[in-house]
């Protein structure tokens, strides 16, 4: 078999990414032994999907408590609350799509950014064309232009689809990496790439109930360390990979860490 059959199997070689893998797959662990999840499983998926969306917002621009988020019905009032809503639609969606990825990512992709920019868009849906503006103040690396994105977009579907031996955290580091560093559509590029993540995560079996919000990690880890990480991922070097799984593993963990707190209120009656 050839060595290049499964390139992101390579990655799960590079220095420290085993013991990235082993620390998430540790902390996910702990989380689904804890003895609330046994009995109060629904709820701890519903509470980590609010904070996971609470994070990508945040990563969006739209840093809004907690508590503000369960509050609010209306998200159409501004940029931030339309962020906030675009980041709660994307966690409901995601669940309804994981028996479409392995067969079809791309167009799962289009599902996800029509549902972030709902009718504020005639974009939505679709990849953007030569010469269409991005809007993803976050993320300052040079946009690639649409012959590039249509290729690698491409390349990332048929790694999806072909499956391989890379572990899932390795998998949805990927996928998460090259979406916000590709920016393929004019908005909303952030919240669909940490979307796909969280589908990766779910779809592969090391968070079936989706209870480690990794959006919610990265988010406690910072924009900086956020886009740090990312400039690590693009610059296509064995350090820089292997940091950027490594930092996507660490919002995990963090994730994992949120709903085994909150499973612990519950345990004392406070929740």
């Amino acid at each position: 078999m050839s060595t290049t059959a499964d390139p992101l199997a390579a990655l799960g070689a590079l220095p420290g990414v085993a013991d990235s893998v082993d620390s998430v797959r540790k902390a996910v662990d702990r989380v689904y032994g804890h003895r609330i999840m046994r009995r109060r499983s629904n709820e701890i998926t519903s509470e980590a999907a609010l904070r996971g969306a609470r994070g990508s917002a945040a990563l969006s621009g739209a840093d809004w408590a907690l508590e503000e988020v369960r509050r609010r019905s209306d998200f159409s009032g501004d940029d931030e609350a339309r962020a906030v809503g675009a980041a709660l639609r994307l966690t409901a969606e995601a669940g309804q799509l994981l028996s479409i990825w392995r067969q079809s990512p791309l167009r799962v992709l289009a599902r996800l950014h029509l549902v972030a920019a709902a009718e504020n868009d005639e974009a939505a849906g679709r990849p953007r064309l030569a010469g269409e503006p991005v809007d993803e103040p976050l993320v300052e690396l040079d946009v690639p232009d649409s012959d590039e994105v249509a290729g690698r977009l491409e390349g990332l579907s048929r790694l999806i689809i072909a499956g391989g031996s890379a572990p899932a955290l390795v998998t949805a580091a990927v996928v998460h990496g090259e979406l916000l560093s590709l920016r393929p559509f004019g908005s909303h590029n952030g919240l669909v790439a940490r979307a796909a993540e969280r589908i990766v995560l779910v779809g592969s079996g090391l968070d079936p109930k989706s209870v480690c919000p990794a959006e919610a990690g990265h988010s406690e880890q910072g924009r900086a360390a956020y886009v740090g990480a990312l400039d690590g991922y693009a610059s296509g070097t064995p350090e820089g990979m292997a940091a950027w799984i490594a930092h996507c593993g660490r919002a995990v963990e963090l994730g994992a860490r949120e709903s085994t707190a909150v499973c612990e209120a519950m345990q004392r009656g406070a929740a």
